[in-house]
């Protein structure tokens, strides 16, 4: 139907409803990060990132990245240390601070992985699940 609105936007307006969620549980319990700062936060790994990887997978200019990190470091929520493969390069890693924020995200992103399986159904939402694992394949870079 004409009327119908395109496939992404759905998924868009779903995925803004609980980005919505997250930020307001962050919040609530105290943490300031903004949606730029989350989106390079969340692509350090559990050992620790170089900065150019960061960069590269948030699809940000290096400079962008660095600032980014600086006010991640600046809020405590990452930490740079030198990476053990190669004592020239740095790392930036999630500190203790930023583990509690990513612990109340984990908690609120669970309530909505609730809330949705209540209203769709548990074999709907595995459905949607395995639909979109699938078509992250080819609209993932970094997948």
């Amino acid at each position: 139907m004409a009327d119908d609105p395109h496939i992404a936007v759905l998924m868009f307006t779903a995925h803004r409803n609980a980005e919505s969620r997250v930020f307001g549980a962050l919040r609530g319990a105290g943490f300031e990060i903004t949606l730029a700062q989350a989106r390079i936060a969340a692509r350090i790994g559990p050992d620790g990132t170089r900065l150019s990887g960061l960069a590269e997978q948030a699809l940000v200019s290096k400079q962008t990245a660095t600032h980014l990190v600086d006010q991640l470091e600046r809020a405590g929520y990452v930490e740079r240390v030198v990476d053990p493969t190669d004592a020239r390069a740095r790392l930036v890693r999630i500190s203790p601070r930023g583990e509690e924020l990513i612990a109340v995200a984990r908690t609120e992103e669970a309530e909505i992985d609730k809330d949705w399986t209540e209203h769709l159904g548990a074999r709907r939402m595995h459905d949607l699940r395995e639909t979109l694992t699938l078509l992250r394949g080819i609209t993932d870079p970094s997948a």
